[in-house]
């Protein structure tokens, strides 16, 4: 049993996995303020809340895009589960050939969903990760990531045109019941959220094209839900990708760390 984190720049997403079965997953405010230990006391709380003993916890992995809290979690999780975490980074086995121009580039989680996606699904492929940014990346049939496309998330975009016009403070991120909004807030949900659904439908449209061949989609993050439904495309929703994904390279590289001590004659 393991305890695999994903920070984002929103959201810290904690999942509890046996194997790769979720036995919980939670999510917690990405805050830079908090020490280790109100994490350490957030993340016992939610093993408490599911009842399963810190004891249980074999070993943990992170994924982040927020460098400057990794640290802080990372310490968190040791004094919660007295167990040191992985980092996924550069360098990380993941099983996971990616062929762009900077492979470090790639952001922890766009690796986790696409080693997810991967165990769970045949290629081609595209990831859509909807969080801040929504990030669509995309496996070829031979199972590269060669790429992707990244733009502005559905609260990102939100934040920003409220921010700019004070009369529409308050909208919300419900789904509308039409496309043709006959009010002001209406027309807002209506351009942010089917606007971001017909977004990525036209940029599948394009992968598909540039591909040459259909592709399997699957989206996950927090917002997704809102979205998805409001497709055009079949697209499959898994919250859990991230962290299945995670599972799936916590078994390589303990396995990798275990057969490194047996060559140096460690027990």
């Amino acid at each position: 049993m393991i305890l695999a984190i994903d920070i984002g720049n929103t959201n810290i997403v904690i999942g509890c996995m046996d194997r790769e079965e979720v036995l919980f997953t939670e999510r917690l405010s990405t805050d830079p303020a908090k020490t280790s230990m109100e994490y350490a006391i957030l993340f016992r709380v939610a093993l408490d809340m599911h009842q399963i003993d810190p004891v249980m916890i074999a070993g943990a992995i992170i994924s982040s895009v927020v460098p400057q809290i990794t640290p802080v979690v990372r310490t968190a999780l040791r004094k919660t589960t007295g167990r040191q975490a992985y980092v996924l980074g550069p360098g990380t086995r993941t099983g996971l050939n990616i062929r762009i121009d900077d492979p470090s580039s790639v952001g922890a989680d766009l690796v986790a969903g696409a080693v997810g996606a991967l165990a769970l699904f045949k290629p081609p492929l595209v990831v859509v990760d909807m969080g801040t940014a929504t990030t669509l990346s995309v496996v070829d049939r031979d199972g590269n990531y060669i790429g992707g496309t990244i733009m502005p998330g559905l609260r990102l975009s939100l934040t920003s045109l409220v921010s700019r016009t004070s009369m529409l403070q308050g909208t919300s991120l419900d789904v509308p019941k039409h496309v043709i909004g006959s009010s002001t807030a209406e027309a807002m949900r209506s351009g942010i959220v089917l606007g971001h659904a017909a977004a990525i439908d036209g940029l599948l449209d394009r992968v598909e094209e540039e591909l040459g061949e259909k592709v399997t989609v699957v989206a996950t993050g927090g917002l997704a839900s809102k979205v998805i439904p409001c497709c055009r495309h079949k697209i499959t929703l898994d919250n859990a990708l991230l962290l299945t994904g995670l599972s799936i390279i916590y078994g390589k590289m303990s396995g990798d760390e275990n057969n490194a001590r047996k060559r140096k004659g460690i027990n």
